[in-house]
């Protein structure tokens, strides 16, 4: 094992509507924007915080569910089969909560429910992704042209499926209320929805929506799980792409400091996908992210990237771990995307036998980047 080392008052419908005043967002700075959050969660908040200053914790989607050529197997992830730990943050998804049978659904939370608990007992940390599909018209999480509606004007208050959506969100309310670890325990989940929102290949995207409607979808899901539904145990993501260069762009959707607890970015584009690199490009958009957290007293995180079969067997210190200790960022954790357990090719960390996993070796013995087995007592 590698060495250890409010606002105020609750918001209500007049600062859902018209956002916080000057002494709230005050506030709001280096604690999460729940004022009831658990104790668990405001630890996380804290530890994630102070780790940034000097260490990057490595996440992986899908990490413990499933890998290269398996599924389901018990305390299990391609990471740990390569380098002994877990990765320091297990990436979920809340994609089947909504959109099919009830029993397909109940089927989907026990298995979360299972996911969450196991990773918090471990003493890993849990961030949900939402591949939510279309709740007003086919097509999926997608934004397919034939069939897709631009789905988030209906869903925000006075929309055509508000209620629809409100019944959605108590899906997610329920299993994030159930989801206990051997000390009874809620869980705190970093919950990232709407990611991407500034491409067009989701439903949710900048061409679908205007800005004001995505803010307003945004401010009402976080109002109504919080407020409404005492989820007390979230701490909110906010993460575009990668298609910004400067702060202004980066903030065009953001929807206040009172209604995130992170920021973040998705970039895959800058760091090889498809032979491409503009690695200078990605440190700055990075830079951004962090100083704008640092400014505004937010979490920071580089919420995924990847490389897609890793061809290139140096990736990991001369592309990912260069880039992280550039600009002497403060970043909470990095996630790469997932390994998928058929798929021959669509893997983006390495498993046993993997051309890279000499160089991830590397990765992983650099005192700046810790794993499962590094964390100190995250939620205390």
């Amino acid at each position: 094992m590698r060495k250890r080392l409010l606002r105020l008052a609750q918001i209500g419908l007049l600062a859902y509507l018209v956002g916080p005043t000057i002494l709230e967002a005050k506030n709001d700075r280096n604690k999460p924007i729940d004022p009831k959050a658990t104790k668990e969660t405001k630890a996380l908040y804290r530890n994630l915080r102070k780790l940034s200053r000097k260490h990057i914790l490595f996440g992986h989607q899908h990490a413990t569910e499933y890998g290269h050529g398996w599924v389901g197997d018990s305390n299990r992830s391609d990471v740990k089969s390569v380098t002994g730990s877990h990765p320091a943050v297990i990436g979920i998804d809340f994609s089947g909560l909504s959109g099919r049978s009830l029993e397909a659904i109940d089927k989907t939370k026990a298995l979360l429910r299972q996911q969450i608990i196991d990773t918090y007992n471990r003493g890993g940390v849990t961030t949900v992704a939402w591949h939510f599909s279309n709740p007003v018209s086919k097509g999926g999480f997608y934004w397919i042209d034939t069939v897709s509606v631009a789905a988030v004007s209906h869903l925000i208050p006075g929309g055509s499926h508000h209620e629809k959506y409100k019944e959605i969100l108590r899906t997610v309310g329920d299993l994030a209320r159930s989801v206990k670890g051997k000390d009874g325990k809620l869980v705190p989940m970093i919950f990232r929805p709407y990611h991407e929102f500034d491409g067009g290949w989701f439903w949710w995207g900048k061409p679908h929506c205007s800005q004001k409607d995505f803010v307003s979808l945004w401010r009402f899901t976080v109002s109504y799980l919080r407020d409404s539904l005492q989820v007390n145990n979230f701490l909110y993501a906010f993460s575009p792409d990668c298609l910004f260069k400067t702060e202004a762009e980066y903030l065009e959707r953001y929807p206040g400091d009172a209604w995130v607890d992170m920021v973040g970015m998705d970039n895959y584009a800058d760091f090889g996908r498809n032979g491409r690199y503009d690695v200078s490009a990605g440190i700055q958009k990075l830079k951004i992210v962090s100083e704008y957290a640092q400014k505004a007293g937010k979490l920071a995180a580089f919420t995924e990237t990847g490389l897609e079969s890793i061809p290139d067997t140096t990736w990991w210190t001369t592309t990912l771990l260069k880039s992280l200790k550039a600009e002497k960022m403060r970043l909470a954790y990095v996630l790469v995307w997932r390994n998928d357990r058929q798929s021959a090719t669509h893997y983006y960390a390495p498993y046993p036998g993997q051309a890279s996993v000499p160089d991830f070796l590397r990765f992983y013995q650099d005192p700046y980047t810790w794993f499962e087995a590094d964390l100190p007592k995250m939620y205390r």
